[in-house]
């Protein structure tokens, strides 16, 4: 989904998405592996909000034919320029609730948190009904989403909430410019959702700020377990694992993420 409506901002954000989003631990072996199973036996990869790329030019230049999807054009255009020598990887600039690709897939994933974009019930259907289409009998699905985190939740509907505050540095990469991320959160219960507003700092070598950019506030739902246990068969698919993290450990307390793999199921 796009944080602003701004042209320049979405370029920025657009450019700089690789420097600001590491990989998470374990995650790029987990979709190494998954991929491999498909290629095996000729089958393609669909990744839905595939952004940057991040996730799906590796897959593709391990020999695995891909597709990305994303809505954001200053997102597909970095992937392009990134995967310009790649010729088994395309782009498809549409809604992730919305499209119809003409082919079918062995796997699709949804990486990164994308899917906490999608804000109501109709739109996370809308999504799975889509993926559930392009999906051959007995093909995959991975959707990444947060674990909650109750305690800093709770902390964002009191004094916290909508305070800017520090987060990721790092370097712009055509300017050279380092770059200060601030972030301001709030929570809303009653629809489950945290909404987050960034801004990007750019600085110079005395580290005076000399170029801003800010998104409008940007809506994540807040997923909880039994929400995915309930939508996942009520668009078809059957559910095979949930773990808390990309080695394959269980979903517990503690765990920062939530890993489905489900399957749309043969006949």
């Amino acid at each position: 989904m796009s944080l602003s409506s701004d042209p320049r901002v979405a370029e920025f954000y657009a450019q700089t998405y690789d420097e600001a989003v590491p990989d998470w631990p374990g995650e790029i072996d987990f979709y190494r592996g998954l991929a491999a199973e498909v290629r095996a036996i000729g089958q393609s990869l669909l990744e839905i909000a595939v952004g940057t790329g991040r996730v799906a030019i590796r897959l593709a230049r391990d020999g695995t034919r891909t597709v990305g999807l994303d809505l954001s054009p200053q997102m597909l255009d970095v992937a392009r320029e990134k995967s310009k020598d790649i010729p088994n990887i395309r782009y498809v600039q549409a809604d992730m609730c919305d499209f119809d690709l003409g082919e079918s897939f062995g796997l699709a994933i949804v990486t990164g948190h994308a899917f906490q974009n999608l804000n109501t019930p109709q739109e996370q259907f809308d999504c799975m009904g889509c993926i559930y289409r392009h999906l051959v009998p007995g093909g995959r699905l991975v959707v990444h989403i947060d674990h909650q985190d109750f305690g800093w939740l709770g902390g964002l509907v009191g004094e916290k909430g909508g305070v800017f505050e520090p987060a990721e540095k790092f370097v712009h990469p055509k300017s050279g410019n380092p770059v200060r991320a601030l972030r301001a959160w709030s929570y809303e219960p009653a629809t489950q959702t945290a909404v987050c507003t960034a801004r990007w700092e750019m600085l110079d070598d005395t580290g005076k700020v000399v170029e801003t950019w800010q998104t409008q506030p940007n809506r994540l739902h807040c997923i909880y377990r039994f929400e995915m246990e309930h939508l996942f068969p009520r668009a078809g698919f059957v559910i095979d694992e949930v773990y808390g993290d990309f080695h394959r450990h269980p979903l517990e307390n503690k765990s920062g993420n939530m890993i489905w793999v489900v399957h749309r199921p043969q006949g």
